[in-house]
């Protein structure tokens, strides 16, 4: 089966290919990105982009996770990466997302998140998304208010990033939530 492409009114959301390893590499390099992101190293290692990327098909054949490069319609430039690692099981997906520094502030992951929210419950069939975040980026918190996730707690020193520990604060959304949001904007309209 092969990974759809999803068109938003700015964005293009598609697979990556190993082309984008230059501009994943340039995007992920960056102090800022690295610093606010759970699992991105810093700095980043050659060759590790590239690896990343390869490992996209084999985890979206085996259900296990789904990841998309966000690219600008305009101009079709990559800017960064969103995704769902998921659970089978349990019928639930971790989204999670990165966004190169200039790319920053112009509701780019907002748009793509909530595009993935969509895809999440009405074509992977989820029952729960949930996300997290580094409570020092509060930027991404945001995002994950915008698309009507809720707050559900902190995990004190949770991850260790670094030399330090760091607070993480975890948002969710049920499928039923989200039909419940959509139905009530598409009202609003």
């Amino acid at each position: 089966m092969l990974q759809p492409t999803i068109d938003t009114a700015r964005l293009i959301l598609r697979p990556f290919s190993l082309a984008d390893a230059p501009t994943v590499q340039r995007l992920t390099g960056v102090h800022e990105v690295a610093d606010t992101t759970l699992n991105i190293p810093y700095p980043y290692p050659d060759g590790a982009a590239e690896q990343w990327i390869a490992a996209h098909p084999e985890n979206f054949n085996a259900g296990d996770a789904v990841t998309f490069a966000i690219v600008l319609r305009a101009t079709t430039e990559v800017c960064g990466a969103i995704g769902l690692t998921i659970s089978r099981r349990h019928q639930r997906g971790e989204l999670g997302y990165w966004l190169g520094v200039p790319y920053w502030n112009h509701g780019y992951t907002t748009e793509a998140a909530a595009t993935l929210l969509a895809y999440g419950f009405t074509t992977l069939q989820l029952h729960r998304i949930h996300a997290r975040y580094v409570t020092r980026n509060p930027a991404s918190g945001r995002v994950m208010q915008k698309i009507g996730m809720t707050f559900e707690g902190i995990q004190r020193e949770h991850f260790c990033k670094g030399d330090r520990f760091e607070d993480v604060a975890n948002y969710g959304i049920l499928c039923y939530e989200w039909e419940l949001r959509n139905k009530h904007l598409e009202q609003k309209t």
